[in-house]
């Protein structure tokens, strides 16, 4: 029986023949239907939001232990700083202690040679006048290896950082505004000034 090629059905379009322009084509049945998909798919980002990018948020359990660990570092940082405000504090007095020590050991020998004094005050009194003054002049040079200089110089130029004035006298044989009389010497210059000295000062014309 001879086989005739099977006529195609005008009504039903053959896929390898192209469509006519401006004509839709019904979708196949084993092809994905063109245009946007509504549902979720494998290319679509369930998880946006503000923590997609960077990470689950933190919980309150790592809160709390981050807030913990703060607060540790700031006792200790308080704990610190106290322990340097004592050491600090027993560092000055001892300084202090140290430095007064010094300053009475300097001034011993003053003491031995006043009593030496005394002990032969009545031999010689001219002697004690001389053992008197020598005890001076080593109070003032110690007082000048401390850093405190005498001052208690006449006919120099008033120097209100030095000098005091407690009078101006008429002196015609010293030049106006210069020291005539020192009622009370100066120890030390500038900040370590113990005292200024007491001076009259010649009256200006």
């Amino acid at each position: 029986m001879p086989i005739h090629p099977r006529e195609s059905d005008p009504a039903v379009p053959d896929p390898a023949d192209p469509a006519p322009e401006g004509t839709v084509r019904p979708p196949r049945g084993d092809l994905p239907p063109s245009g946007p998909q509504t549902g979720p798919g494998p290319d679509t980002d369930e998880d946006s939001g503000p923590d997609a990018a960077g990470g689950p948020a933190p919980s309150e359990d790592e809160h709390t232990a981050e807030l913990k660990e703060l607060e540790d570092r700031w006792r200790r940082a308080l704990a610190d700083h106290d322990n340097l405000r004592k050491r600090h504090a027993r560092e000055l007095e001892r300084e202090r202690t140290s430095e007064r020590s010094r300053t009475a050991a300097a001034f011993l020998p003053v003491l031995d040679n006043l009593e030496l004094a005394l002990t032969h005050a009545g031999s010689d009194p001219g002697a004690i006048v001389e053992g008197v003054r020598a005890v001076r002049d080593q109070a003032v040079n110690v007082l000048e290896l401390l850093g405190y200089p005498r001052h208690a110089e006449t006919g120099v130029a008033f120097d209100p950082a030095r000098h005091e004035v407690v009078g101006v006298v008429q002196d015609p044989d010293a030049p106006p505004g210069t020291v005539v009389e020192v009622l009370r010497p100066g120890y030390g210059d500038g900040e370590r000034q113990l005292r200024p000295a007491a001076v009259t000062v010649a009256k200006r014309e």
